[in-house]
């Protein structure tokens, strides 16, 4: 019969495709992985992975039992979740994946405010592009996400926590700069540059490019909001960024403004999702009413969701 910490080895394998590394993340010996591994093979009577000086393969009957692996441990840590929730809620760790054009802007207003109301609460953080996260999520690496919604995934529960308004951002010498309030229809024309394909961001500001005539620029597409801001700030184009990351990083500078749209604003709602079913649902529910007062508290660009 296998057991727990072997099956947790053979996923720190999956996921590292290294036994050193592995070893490391499990606070382990390379050996006595190694060995722990070829027990298990031996137990169930075939080869899990192929080793080789330069390289570890998981075959295919191994990634088949590594799913069922990662099952098994994620409803280990359910059960262990369910029983520390009947004792405090919010007094332990939680393991959160945000993504990367949010956690740098968002986290920062929230988490004093949660140490000082619950000091034993831990949070690991994990920026990431939304597909790895999603993976994280699923596979049990993660147990909470910040992340633009809608979802569409029947696997998964959300819920809306803000909306977060888009604002026009352009070099501080060009017509924009001279208005209140920038009209959709001036985008027309104009070449928006953005995040690269992988973003959430980048989905709806094509979107909003096709809506309203503008070019999507294709040949510089950034790799975070601030380098979209030096791009913009060199006359490359303008771009549209999240309320909050203005707040954080353009507000008080001078290379580039940022104004909000006349009429309808163009936003995104940014929500938590976790695993349908786990046992911390009602404790993710009260992160939630927590980080809404917060919100309202300290940060008046976006409009809190309930």
């Amino acid at each position: 019969m296998p057991t727990l910490q072997q099956l947790k080895y053979l996923v720190a394998v999956a996921d590292h495709l290294h036994f050193r590394r592995a070893a490391e993340a499990c606070k382990v010996t390379q050996p006595t992985l190694s060995a722990q591994l070829k027990e298990l093979e031996g137990e169930l009577g075939v080869q899990l992975v192929e080793r080789s000086r330069s390289r570890v393969v998981i075959t295919p009957l191994g990634r088949r039992v590594i799913d069922k692996a990662r099952d098994v441990l994620r409803n280990i840590a359910e059960i262990e979740a369910l029983a520390k929730t009947s004792e405090a809620m919010l007094e332990d760790m939680i393991k959160i994946g945000v993504v990367q054009s949010l956690g740098s802007y968002f986290l920062p207003l929230i988490v004093p405010d949660l140490h000082k109301s619950h000091p034993k609460l831990r949070l690991y953080m994990r920026e990431g592009l939304p597909d790895m996260l999603l993976r994280g999520l699923e596979e049990g690496a993660l147990d909470l996400l910040f992340f633009p919604l809608p979802l569409g995934r029947a696997d998964l529960s959300s819920i809306p926590v803000f909306r977060e308004p888009l604002l026009v951002v352009a070099p501080h010498d060009h017509p924009v700069a001279k208005m209140d309030r920038f009209d959709p229809a001036l985008m027309k024309d104009e070449n928006i540059l953005t995040l690269e394909p992988g973003h959430k961001l980048y989905e709806q500001v094509r979107a909003l490019c096709d809506d309203f005539g503008a070019r999507l620029s294709r040949d510089y597409e950034g790799t975070s909001l601030d380098t979209l801001r030096q791009m913009v700030a060199m006359g490359m184009g303008l771009s549209l960024l999240p309320a909050l990351y203005v707040k954080s990083e353009v507000a008080h500078q001078d290379i580039v403004v940022a104004r909000r749209f006349r009429g309808k604003e163009p936003s995104r709602t940014i929500g938590m999702v976790w695993r349908k079913g786990t046992a911390r649902e009602d404790e993710y529910m009260a992160l939630a009413a927590l980080i809404r007062g917060i919100l309202r508290r300290r940060a008046s660009e976006v409009t809190v969701v309930t």
